[in-house]
């Protein structure tokens, strides 16, 4: 059978347009538009003097980057990897870093390791995935990646297979030269001639070293975050990352003259690190020096900071104000206090409590349902664990207790409805 002459014509069209559209998409496949911030200097190897001399600050910079928090799974060996991450197409699993020569990074470069850290791209050529925050780790310098590279080459080697990632197919990993044409920024911003020496290295801090804007900031639709919104809040793992830009974090109720405190102690007026965030105290920022903590707290915060907006409880229905105040003197008040003015060492305050100020009611509501386990708190301090409620509580009479909460002491509109409280239940407790 022979097809007329103007479907021919139009087969002909179609097949040059695949081929025209599959060309670009080919190259980049291929990695042709990749771009590397690391410079050619680090093929030469460190030599054993200078690693001895960088590890100590190595120590220091993984500490302030978090690597141990990913690298290290529940029961497991320090840098020895398994900790599983659970994505929208299935499971991966931190590598081990450890300095083992087979299944670690011992037979690792220095060069290997830069192109990791700061590229992405590991050794062999295979493309990390974004969950390893090389995308914040781009704008870390050569001396504090070849810090954290002599630092790790030091510690206690460990003989662990990596876990392989449960993804749909095997090839996902070169297709990130597409996610990072459009995610990975092409270079390192220069430091702001106009902002303090603070301020510059708070950005540094929290922008490279800390990645904090991978859990604070939204994604996109290709999982990217978007640079617009940067740092003004996101879901992550079923809670509110609040807003911390300098304007979020004045609606918190955070002085800059204490934010770095909090953020080393992971305890204040604003109440206490929860969820993830308390990890990343205990990992990472309690060994923050007063210096780096302070300059952290400049940038978050502002240089100059806004003003604190002046508080004002919001308006609750009488039936609402009642039962909530009912139930908060009945299961809240012995250890947050009749007044909210919390207890030490035992329940933090509701008075200038941030939770409470949060937009959504996501984060105290998972407090109330399911509680809080006992924890230690740097410098000797600790927290008393809080029993959830859902078996205690009706749906009415938690989101009696949120409303009379968030109104009371966040000057929140009470919002929080049952169908809201049971929507947010265990499914067993459904």
């Amino acid at each position: 059978m022979v097809l007329p002459r103007r479907w021919r014509i139009v087969l002909l069209a179609a097949g040059l347009c695949v081929v025209i559209a599959g060309i670009p998409a080919l190259v980049v496949f291929l990695g042709a538009f990749e771009h590397s911030v690391v410079d050619a200097a680090v093929e030469a190897p460190l030599t054993a003097k200078q690693i001895a001399n960088l590890a100590p600050k190595g120590r220091y910079i993984a500490a302030a980057a978090d690597c141990v928090a990913c690298h290290t799974t529940e029961g497991g060996a320090p840098w020895a990897g398994g900790r599983p991450f659970e994505m929208p197409i299935g499971t991966l699993y931190a590598t081990n870093i450890t300095p083992d020569p087979e299944t670690g990074i011992g037979g690792w470069t220095r060069a290997e390791f830069q192109r990791a850290v700061r590229d992405g791209v590991a050794k062999g050529g295979r493309h990390l995935y974004p969950a390893m925050p090389y995308v914040s780790y781009r704008q870390m310098t050569e001396e504090d990646v070849d810090a954290v590279y002599a630092y790790l080459l030091t510690r206690q080697p460990v003989r662990q297979e990596n876990r392989r990632d449960s993804l749909p197919f095997p090839y996902v990993r070169q297709f990130m030269t597409f996610w990072n044409l459009l995610n990975l920024p092409h270079d390192v911003p220069a430091p702001v001639a106009q902002k303090s020496a603070a301020w510059n290295r708070g950005r540094y801090l929290v922008d490279a070293l800390g990645h904090c804007g991978e859990c604070h900031t939204p994604r996109d639709i290709t999982m990217g975050v978007i640079p617009s919104r940067y740092l003004q809040g996101a879901v992550i793992e079923g809670v509110d990352a609040p807003d911390i830009t300098p304007e979020g974090l004045a609606r918190l109720g955070f002085a800059p003259n204490r934010l770095g405190d909090f953020m080393r102690s992971g305890m204040g007026p604003q109440g206490v690190m929860a969820f993830a965030m308390y990890d990343v105290v205990q990992h990472s920022t309690q060994y923050l020096t007063d210096e780096d903590a302070a300059a952290m707290a400049t940038y978050l915060a502002g240089d100059p900071p806004p003003p604190l907006p002046a508080f004002a409880a919001a308006d609750l229905p009488a039936g609402t104000k009642d039962n909530g105040h009912r139930l908060y003197v009945a299961v809240c008040g012995g250890c947050h206090g009749l007044a909210g003015e919390g207890t030490p060492n035992v329940a933090p305050p509701m008075t200038t409590n941030a939770a409470l100020r949060l937009p959504q009611p996501t984060n105290l509501l998972t407090v109330l349902i399911t509680g809080l386990p006992w924890r230690d708190f740097p410098h000797g301090a600790r927290l008393q664990d809080m029993p959830g409620f859902t078996g205690l509580l009706t749906d009415q009479e938690i989101a009696d207790v949120a409303n009379y909460l968030r109104a009371t002491w966040g000057g929140r509109v009470p919002d929080v409805t049952p169908a809201t409280v049971r929507g947010m239940r265990p499914a067993s407790d459904k």
